[in-house]
């Protein structure tokens, strides 16, 4: 089971390399002072509404071209786009669809994180038969290039590029890693070069999986002669905490990557760390970084080898791009956070989750005030 989203790269007719982004809403107000006084960075992303099956109607009442569609998983022409299409028309002001040619372009599966259904995307390609000005400043035209700038050059409160722009566009032009995942691996990449994987582990429920980070970008010359890095490699791992049964997973995503490895651990639950047996063995010459609260809680059975230390603020040199350790106690007092300089995307752990709160682990030190404190230092991070 999942749940069909369409997705629309709507072109611009004056301008072919352009498409529209739509502004996306920001997040509710909580009337609380602190809360809402910190602004969000405004959101942009293709147009898109829920796909629905076509209700007693046979075809797809011939609104797509389905000619290069290879999905051999669902049948697209099961689906009502007519009825999607004219929803997302509507949003942005256009009115229902009269004319115009829409093209299949691609169908996307999003792994399955959880507990929710997994969203899989089908994304078409049309021309935009209204007039520019009938474009509000909530919708704009832009480039891939232009997105990829967004991304790469993060500004604090500057305009960020959704995930469907990412997964739909920019990642096929931009062949941002050197490293391919397995091709039997699910994953999502969002922003390019940080590779998510859901993998199976002890976690709580409604989970049933823990996020394994990845991240082996191409080589990109830096000053780190003139920086002082706790570590150094070309390609790094967080949170590898797998169930056993999934090792050999794991093992096919440690032994395809660089051996100048480095893995950090954000804390010591078992739904991180079950894995990290399986790179001390495979490569044991891999840098380990946790803070010391965390290693004195990992048995030597998951790592007996040397590990850094780190309580915040180090940085880390992966493939000439640097990532800086953030102290973040709350769910632990050895929780640790990691962020990406580049587009400033910050690797989290456990300590904020997808649904619901994340617990505080009382017998780990685990308490809001240490996590009050860290939060606003570091709340300047987008």
């Amino acid at each position: 089971m999942a749940i069909q989203k369409l997705a629309l790269i709507l072109k611009n007719p004056q301008n072919d390399e352009e498409f529209l982004l739509v502004k996306q809403s920001r997040p509710p107000k909580f009337d609380h002072q602190e809360y809402d006084s910190y602004v969000d960075s405004d959101l942009w992303d293709l147009p898109s509404a829920q796909l629905n099956p076509l209700q007693g109607e046979s075809g797809s009442q011939s609104v797509v071209d389905f000619a290069d569609s290879r999905s051999e998983e669902i049948d697209l022409k099961e689906f009502d786009f007519r009825s999607a299409l004219n929803q997302i028309f509507e949003r942005i002001g256009f009115g229902e669809i009269d004319r115009g040619e829409w093209k299949y372009c691609k169908y996307v599966k999003e792994p399955a994180f959880g507990p929710d259904l997994p969203i899989q995307t089908v994304f078409i390609t049309g021309v935009l038969a209204a007039k520019d000005n009938d474009l509000r400043d909530i919708y704009k035209w832009m480039s891939v290039q232009g997105c990829v700038k967004w991304l790469l050059e993060v500004k604090p409160s500057g305009n960020r590029v959704g995930p469907l722009v990412v997964v739909g566009l920019i990642n096929d032009s931009l062949g941002s890693s050197k490293w391919k995942v397995p091709p039997t691996i699910s994953y999502q990449e969002y922003p390019p070069g940080l590779i998510l994987i859901p993998m199976r582990s002890r976690t709580q429920k409604p989970f049933h999986t823990t996020n394994l980070v990845v991240f082996a970008p191409e080589y990109i010359p830096s000053d780190s002669a003139d920086k002082s890095y706790i570590a150094c490699g070309d390609a790094l791992i967080v949170d590898p905490g797998c169930l056993s049964q999934f090792h050999e997973e794991l093992l096919k995503v440690v032994t395809t990557l660089p051996r100048r490895l480095v893995v950090f651990v954000t804390h010591h639950h078992y739904d991180h760390v079950d894995g990290l047996s399986v790179i001390q063995k495979c490569n044991p010459d891999t840098t380990l970084l946790a803070h010391e609260n965390t290693m004195r809680r990992i048995s030597r059975d998951d790592w007996s080898l040397s590990y850094r230390s780190v309580s915040g603020d180090e940085e880390i040199n992966i493939g000439g791009q640097t990532l800086k350790v953030i102290s973040a106690p709350g769910h632990t007092d050895g929780h640790m956070a990691l962020l990406h300089v580049n587009t400033h995307s910050l690797i989290v752990g456990d300590h904020c989750v997808g649904q619901g709160s994340a617990i505080l682990d009382v017998s780990s030190g685990g308490n809001m005030t240490e996590s009050s404190e860290q939060g606003s230092k570091y709340l300047g991070c987008n």
